[in-house]
């Protein structure tokens, strides 16, 4: 589990994200290279959310990743732990439904959503185990997770060429763009920490899921976790 996260309280993470909401899509394009819009399209492909199913998008900051669920028929509720990123995606999208909510306390009843994701904010929860086995309570049995997180490059001279990215190139990037460089140093200590691929799978398996399987994006800079909720 990520040090860094450890060492969060969910106040400063919320005080953290709410200072960088307005610029937050912005800067997360700039500093992925693009690459973060293929990755949301990954996730909702993995998903397999159908028309009228009941979706939890939980971390969904300014609702992005909850907006092509909506524009596709899905009953989507956009949850997250700043209400700074929710006031920025409720101004752009006041049709979508966003739910102010802690991972490890959601405000929705036992058995409430078809399907569960969370992107690239597994790393911001003090207690991982927790985070996912509170997905698992709110999900129908059958119903499945996705999980969008960053992970470990398979390929070793990549991985080091990556490692150094995240610790010097990033945080100056993130000066040019950002007026809070310092949520983008924590960024980059909380993915160099971060289990790699299989510890995480191991994870959610232990949690719960079943069927529990990933796959790697962008030669595993990002991966895919999915699992079901054993009916």
């Amino acid at each position: 589990m990520s040090r860094a996260s450890l060492e969060k309280d969910p106040r400063d993470v919320q005080r953290m994200f709410d200072a960088v909401a307005h610029r937050y899509d912005l800067t997360n394009d700039v500093i992925s290279l693009g690459q973060d819009r293929a990755w949301r399209k990954a996730t909702l492909a993995a998903l397999r959310a159908e028309p009228g199913e009941t979706v939890l998008d939980l971390a969904a900051g300014t609702g992005t990743s909850a907006e092509p669920l909506a524009d596709a028929g899905v009953r989507v509720v956009a949850c997250d732990l700043s209400l700074g990123m929710l006031e920025v995606g409720k101004r752009r999208r006041p049709d979508l439904a966003f739910v102010a909510g802690d991972a490890l306390h959601l405000p929705f009843a036992d058995a409430s959503f078809d399907a569960v994701t969370m992107s690239f904010g597994l790393r911001n929860v003090a207690d991982v185990p927790g985070a996912l086995a509170e997905l698992l309570r709110v999900t129908r049995p059958g119903g499945r997770l996705v999980v969008c997180e960053f992970s470990r490059p398979t390929w070793k001279p990549f991985r080091t060429v990556y490692s150094n990215y995240l610790m010097r190139a990033l945080p100056p990037v993130a000066r040019a763009v950002s007026k809070e460089p310092e949520a983008y140093v924590y960024l980059a200590e909380s993915i160099r920490e971060w289990p790699d691929q299989q510890a995480l799978g191991l994870l959610v398996k232990r949690a719960g899921w079943s069927q529990v399987a990933y796959r790697n994006l962008s030669g595993g800079i990002v991966a895919l976790h999915r699992g079901t909720r054993p009916e």
